[in-house]
């Protein structure tokens, strides 16, 4: 009986297959019982027509395995087409970027020994909500929309965070 996990993965595009493989000898060296399930996101599905950048099997295999490695990726600098990045995080709901720093003093050299934080960052507004146009040639405007919901939700999961420390 074949008891690895399976996961979508994502190549991506420009540096992206280069760091996936480079990930992936990590995984396998690490012993991690995985199975990989290949999709495309950003050139190849821009290349088929499909102006999100995902090709519609992608969902389908992101839904059924609910892991996705993915790669950086690209989107055309043409004002036509969301970044996949944002299309991802409005899809799946990943409305917050949560990144730790804490200090690895005195094995890493740093100028703060006795930082240990975490940046809570909304990951869907502000200017993430993608609406923007090219005001004249050489001119882009975009929009900021920040609502009340995503302030307090944002501020929710923070407070969250540094209640459980």
């Amino acid at each position: 009986m074949d008891n690895r996990f399976t996961i979508s993965v994502a190549y991506g595009d420009g540096i992206g297959p280069e760091i996936t493989e480079a990930t992936l000898k990590i995984l396998d060296a690490a012993q991690a019982r995985l199975h990989i399930e290949t999709v495309d996101i950003g050139e190849k599905a821009y290349a088929a027509g499909y102006p999100s950048g995902f090709f519609p099997e992608t969902w389908d295999s992101i839904r059924k395995n609910k892991v996705l490695l993915k790669a950086p990726v690209s989107s055309p600098g043409d004002n036509r087409y969301k970044s996949p990045n944002v299309i991802l995080r409005k899809m799946l709901g990943m409305y917050a970027n949560v990144r730790p720093c804490v200090s690895y003093a005195p094995f890493v050299a740093t100028k703060h020994p006795k930082m240990d934080l975490v940046i809570v960052r909304e990951n869907e507004e502000d200017l993430y909500a993608g609406i923007e146009h090219m005001q004249t040639p050489g001119v882009a405007q975009c929009l900021k929309i920040i609502t009340e919901v995503g302030c307090e939700r944002i501020a929710r999961l923070a407070t969250a965070l540094a209640e459980a420390e």
